[in-house]
């Protein structure tokens, strides 16, 4: 009788020759428990996606009642369906006044698909400007707008028309012209290895934008829903965007992304040709009552207060010559080393001492950390605790 795993690695489509391979029985809070018992620290919330960390009760009771209601009845945009109108009058109302249509997708490589197609539309424009070492998802549009060769170099041609800017680097904004349908760009960088920007970098992305006519498109995707320490990464710089992107921790574990925008132009989508972004699953009215479940406890918890302060904590206590570099706003931080087989080795001691952290696709050397914004403060010196045993065992 094969095992689990076995069956795993026959069935399942695997994505590199070396998967974790870790079972996992339950999870709750910021714990994650194998079928032997033992508890796993997750640092780094399924990748930014359990913000409230496993299992809210909340967001879980929530599911199970529209459970009780109805799930799939129509492809989005057709029917009135209640999850999907409260969620959105939620997000709008805490959003600048111009974000007030929202378009619920199933994932946030979706989002980033629809936000290129409408800022083409409605420009009738086709240059998109991206930054290097960007990530925006793993699909073609969203792999086009990539900034890291290595992966791309497989599927090419790509979307036509892309080309790349240095992140934080003003002279650049000159690229941006009035040929330019959008830029999108990460508020806070997450692949790149957590790259915070100047205010004054952004600001005047958006006065460059303002000037040639250009849709200002931010990806949020991994830094918004207090990720930072704000709601939105997008207000710790003075700057608001003409589309918003969302996903991850979206859906408090359920699947749903969103590309949101004025009604002016997310308008564009429904005349020639009508039916502009068509989606089957997006907004699930399961996956929209997670959602808002998930943003009220966000709320009502208050649970974005303290995230500057558990910030400093990390950065305190990470302290170790062979640790070059805590950088990074709010939860969404990383440590540097000075190689990636270096940062591997201590990753891979730190899981097997029961703390899940990883490494960032365009910046190897540099470990993740991104813990449910509920982890405590005890939780916090625990964790750094087995990340320094990792670090001295190797230096």
């Amino acid at each position: 009788m094969p095992t689990l795993r076995q069956l795993f690695l026959a069935n399942n489509a695997q994505t590199t020759d070396f998967p974790l391979l870790l079972e996992f029985e339950r999870a709750e809070g910021i714990y994650m428990y194998n079928k032997e018992g033992k508890a796993y620290i997750d640092l780094i919330s399924g990748i930014g996606v359990s913000n409230l960390g496993h299992s809210n009760p909340y967001v879980v009771n929530a599911i199970k009642d529209q459970l009780d209601k109805y799930m799939h009845l129509m492809v989005y945009g057709e029917y009135v369906q209640t999850p999907q109108v409260r969620f959105a009058e939620k997000l709008v109302s805490l959003l600048p006044a111009h974000l007030q249509s929202v378009y619920f997708t199933n994932s946030g490589a979706e989002a980033v698909e629809g936000a290129l197609k409408l800022a083409k539309r409605f420009t009738g424009r086709s240059e998109i400007i991206a930054c290097n070492n960007s990530y925006h998802g793993s699909t073609h549009g969203a792999l086009s707008v990539m900034g890291n060769e290595e992966f791309k170099q497989a599927y090419r041609p790509l979307l036509p028309g892309v080309s790349f800017i240095k992140f934080n680097d003003p002279p650049d904004l000159e690229l941006i012209t009035d040929k330019t349908a959008c830029v999108i760009i990460e508020t806070v960088q997450g692949e790149a290895g957590i790259r915070v920007p100047d205010a004054s970098y952004l600001q005047a992305l958006r006065q460059r934008c303002n000037e040639t006519g250009t849709l200002l498109v931010l990806d949020e995707i991994q830094a918004a829903f207090g990720r930072t320490g704000k709601l939105f990464a997008f207000e710790h710089f003075g700057i608001e965007p003409d589309i918003l992107l969302l996903a991850k921790a979206l859906g408090g574990g359920m699947p749903v992304g969103a590309f949101i925008s004025s009604n002016q132009i997310m308008g564009a989508l429904k005349e020639n040709p009508i039916l502009g972004h068509i989606t089957t699953f997006g907004g699930h009215p399961v996956c929209c009552a997670a959602g808002l479940a998930a943003f009220e406890v966000l709320l009502n918890e208050k649970l974005i207060v303290d995230v500057a302060e558990k910030e400093t904590l990390f950065k305190s206590l990470l302290i170790h010559p062979a640790i070059k570099e805590v950088r990074g706003k709010g939860l969404m931080l990383a440590a540097e080393f000075e190689s990636f087989e270096l940062n591997k080795k201590i990753i891979d001691r730190c899981i097997e001492n029961g703390v899940i952290t990883d490494w960032f696709l365009h910046c190897s050397n540099s470990m993740r950390i991104a813990p449910p914004l509920i982890i405590t403060h005890d939780e916090i010196k625990k964790a750094c605790n087995v990340i320094l045993e990792a670090v001295k065992f190797y230096c």
